[in-house]
């Protein structure tokens, strides 16, 4: 049992790393330009 907690927290730690948001400049409403694919995303 302790085994299988302890490969869940490795798999959450891992898949909660994935979601961190990356840096650049935001506008009022959280959102920016990704200049290379010419879209616009919001966090």
């Amino acid at each position: 049992m302790k085994f299988t907690s302890l490969i869940l927290a490795a798999v959450l730690a891992a898949t909660s790393l994935s979601a961190v948001a990356h840096g650049g400049r935001t506008d009022k409403q959280g959102c920016h330009n990704d200049r290379k694919a010419g879209t616009r995303h919001c966090h």
